[in-house]
Parts: structure tokens; sequence; C-alpha cells
């Protein structure tokens, strides 16, 4: 979860994806799988470049355990070639600490396709009514772990 002075959260509108149910829940956070041999903060700030090109931030916390979703049925045949079911995740909060001219979803960094459509910074409690249902009880155990840092 990347925040901004004002105690936004960095959220994007995700350009496609099979999970997505309908055009209100298809924003979310930036995130990533973890390559092999990778540990979890370096992949964080990896996968949150080759999103967003944000590489201006202070790091303020960690949840301590991996946090999961698990895809609907009705999905997860089809959804990445039924590769996956779900995902396990590391969450972190960060301080965006740059100038927004930096964050550049339509180039991402190391010639990635584009992820996002467009961005902008949400308001901590509006986040769980914008991501697709499946995810929402991991972002609101993400924003009851984090959103004391949102505040100055």
């Amino acid at each position: 979860m990347v925040l901004n002075h004002a105690g936004g959260a960095f959220i994007g509108r995700r350009i496609n994806g099979p999970e997505h149910v309908d055009a209100t829940h298809v924003w979310q956070l930036p995130q990533g799988g973890i390559d092999p041999g990778e540990d979890p903060w370096p992949a964080a700030l990896r996968e949150l470049r080759e999103e967003t090109n944000i590489t201006s931030v202070e790091r303020l916390g960690e949840i301590a355990e991996w946090l999961k979703y698990d895809i609907p049925p009705e999905i997860a045949g089809h959804a990445w070639s039924g590769k996956y079911r779900g995902q396990t995740q590391k969450w972190f909060a960060l301080r965006f600490t740059g100038d927004e001219s930096e964050i550049d979803i339509e180039h991402p960094a190391g010639g990635h396709k584009p992820e996002f459509g467009e961005w902008r910074w949400e308001e901590l409690h509006k986040l769980p009514d914008l991501v697709v249902p499946f995810k929402r009880g991991v972002y609101q155990r993400v924003i009851a772990e984090f959103q004391h840092l949102a505040r100055f």
C-alpha cells in the first residue's frame, strides 16, 4: 500500500483481467508475484516499479503474516488458464516521497505491459468497495493494519 502525504492510497484501475465482474470493482492496489529466490521486500519494490514506475518510497510497516484470498470457482477454471486458485500475499505500507511526475502507468519500468489504465489517490475506507469482492477481506485487513500510518 503506497500512501501519499495526505494519507491517500495509490489505487489503479486494471485494464483487463478475468477477475473483472463489473465496471466498478476494477481497482486495486499494486501487487505482484515473488520470483524464485527473491525476498518479499525487494519483490514488492520491483513489482511497484514495474506497475507504476514509483521508486521514491520509504517503508512504513509490514503485516507479519501472509494474507490469502481464493478465486471464486466460477472463474478459477478459466482465469489465468486455470493455473491459479488464489494468492497468498505479503503486505507492506510505503510512503510516496517523490513527485507525482514519477508515476507513469502507461510506460512501466522494464518494458512491462501496462496493467493500469488510470490511477488516483483514494481514501482508505473506500478501497474495499472498489476491488473485486473476493479480495475485499484482504483489503479490509490491510486497511485495519495500516490506517494509523495514513494519519498525520
